[in-house]
């Protein structure tokens, strides 16, 4: 599909009314393909010369899509799907391979594994274990309340190791990649109030305004920091816009931000050239940070309705969008496994688990 023919409030929705059969076949295609791709795998640390254990022996639930996290979104976005298209053309092959890997069992073995290994996926691969929770919350589906109940125990565990290993940290960590804690902050915060869980929203608030509350003039002109996927400014304005009321975030953001609309700050209103040369695969990473970046914009646009950067920051997320869009659905594994799954949450982040209002 091209997505440069499509106008700015179509693409910028976040609702899925205008995405057809086709293209949600698509948005199915490399999930799919991706969670039964055992191998390669990232392997991190190896402890001892006695090999490594097969990812499916640990991971009977997550193990394909190259790593836990990967395998998680994946799923999150299958489930999604399911949800938000009427009459999806995979419904049935998507819920045979969800229904094979969601049993007791299995999730006893995930659970296992986080029992030994407390700081595995912190933070990012548990903030999409509780988005994947959240979707299940949402959906008023009998499949969606069998697959919820199954995976409550290790929903659960993820609270439990957030709560004592994630908010428990004194510091932010405003990096691009897997652990910027602003990201990991924003997707708690949304399950929190999908799911009405009050306290853990009351933490995770309390736990932003501590990192983040008093940011000023934040090096935008630096980014990215280099095969980033998240835009470290982006990212905590996009939490911020969840944790404040509007006047407060008004007041927040324009001191967080220098004059973006002047050089050298108004390159972070640009989307990022993204090379796919193979023997440079995780410059794929970009494609996402167009992505990410889109929808942070997007966000952050309708929230300052009406300020001095609504109308910059709306511009800025639709050539974000049609740049991510048009490379997002690449064969190349190394993006394929993933992007997907980004490209869904900018197309979809109106639908409902995304940026939910303060309970």
């Amino acid at each position: 599909m091209d997505f440069e023919t499509v106008d700015t409030d179509t693409l910028l929705s976040g609702r899925s009314e205008w995405l057809d059969p086709e293209l949600a076949e698509t948005f199915s295609q490399h999930p799919l393909d991706a969670i039964e791709t055992e191998y390669p795998h990232y392997v991190r640390s190896v402890d001892s010369p006695d090999g490594v254990e097969r990812p499916k022996n640990n991971h009977p639930v997550f193990y394909g899509c190259y790593d836990w996290h990967s395998a998680v979104h994946s799923h999150w976005a299958l489930l999604r799907q399911l949800r938000v298209f009427e009459s999806h053309p995979a419904e049935s092959e998507i819920k045979q391979r969800i229904d094979a890997r969601f049993t007791p069992e299995n999730i006893e073995r995930e659970i296992e594994y986080f029992e030994a290994n407390r700081t595995f996926e912190r933070p990012y691969g548990w903030a999409w274990l509780l988005h994947l929770a959240s979707e299940l919350t949402l959906w008023d589906d009998d499949h969606a309340d069998e697959w919820k109940s199954i995976i409550e125990p290790l929903e659960r565990e993820i609270i439990a190791l957030i709560e004592s290993e994630f908010l428990s940290q004194e510091q932010p960590l405003r990096v691009g990649t897997h652990e910027n804690s602003a990201f990991a902050l924003h997707c708690i915060l949304d399950y929190a109030r999908t799911t009405s869980n009050e306290s853990l929203e009351s933490a995770v608030v309390e736990t932003a305004i501590e990192f983040f509350a008093q940011d000023r003039n934040y090096p935008v002109e630096y980014e990215p920091l280099g095969w980033d996927f998240l835009s470290p400014t982006l990212t905590e304005a996009d939490l911020m816009r969840r944790v404040y009321d509007e006047d407060e975030f008004r007041t927040w953001i324009d001191g967080f931000l220098p004059d973006i609309t002047t050089k050298p700050y108004d390159t972070l209103l640009e989307p990022v050239h993204a090379e796919t040369d193979p023997d440079e695969e995780v410059a794929i990473h970009l494609v996402g940070l167009n992505l990410s970046k889109a929808w942070s914009l997007a966000g952050l646009a309708t929230t300052l309705d009406g300020h001095r950067y609504a109308e910059a920051f709306e511009r800025s997320a639709k050539k974000h969008a049609e740049r991510g869009l048009s490379q997002a659905f690449t064969d190349n594994y190394a993006g394929s496994h993933w992007l997907s799954s980004f490209a869904l949450y900018l197309l979809t982040r109106n639908e409902g688990g995304i940026a939910p209002n303060a309970s």
